[in-house]
């Protein structure tokens, strides 16, 4: 059924006029098929979001799961929130809970072969512009050491893109807990980061970048 779901968004998504998010939901609940626009909008990021955090093995359930789990909830849904954004990245998070173990153990096959599921992007966002290439093991060594809350908060401003009132409603928390929570995981980070040489090897590439 899961994925007979998958199927059938995909199949139509493409066909479905341009909406706001919240118009889509609502038309959705008197007709159904509406909701694959959902799909059609923001399968690709979640997918990116789950394969960056859980890989290739389990991404594909987890955006299924997402979709089918918010199309259930789809009348509960606070049209007042035009962005659906954060509600879908919200339960993808929740679903990635599900998927703990092989978070964890995807972060440390990456910290073992040198290989890093973050891009220069991740490393200015959370490493204070530490080349990702150089700190991967190190950067992924310490991701999955982070507190599970403090690591959502992360990884959904890193690479969920999300802002920090977004992300406070996604994991319905408050800002202040948000700000906390990201400030101890990047410093967390740094601290791993530092221990390792890596922090002082960013800001000596980015001086001579500067130079440039």
């Amino acid at each position: 059924m899961r994925h007979e779901t998958w199927r059938d968004m995909t199949a139509v998504a493409s066909s479905e006029p341009v909406a706001g998010d919240a118009a889509i939901i609502s038309a959705s609940i008197d007709e159904p098929e509406h909701f694959a626009a959902l799909y059609g909008r923001y399968a690709n990021q979640l997918y990116r979001y789950a394969y960056r955090r859980v890989g290739p093995e389990h991404a594909e359930d987890v955006v299924a799961d997402t979709f089918v789990a918010a199309f259930r909830r789809r009348d509960s849904y606070d049209t007042a929130r035009t962005d659906a954004r954060p509600w879908l990245f919200g339960i993808a998070t929740k679903e990635i809970a599900r998927w703990h173990r092989a978070e964890a153990a995807r972060y440390r096959a990456f910290a073992r072969s040198g290989a890093a599921p973050a891009d220069d992007g991740m490393a200015d966002a959370v490493a204070d512009a530490v080349s990702a290439r150089a700190a991967g093991p190190a950067l992924t060594e310490a991701l999955a050491s982070l507190a599970p809350g403090d690591r959502d908060v992360l990884l959904l401003a890193a690479w969920g893109e999300l802002t920090y009132e977004q992300i406070a409603g996604t994991l319905e928390i408050k800002i202040g807990t948000v700000r906390s929570r990201l400030h101890r995981a990047r410093r967390i980070l740094r601290a791993r980061l530092r221990s390792q040489g890596w922090a002082e090897q960013g800001r000596t590439e980015r001086g001579r970048t500067e130079e440039s």
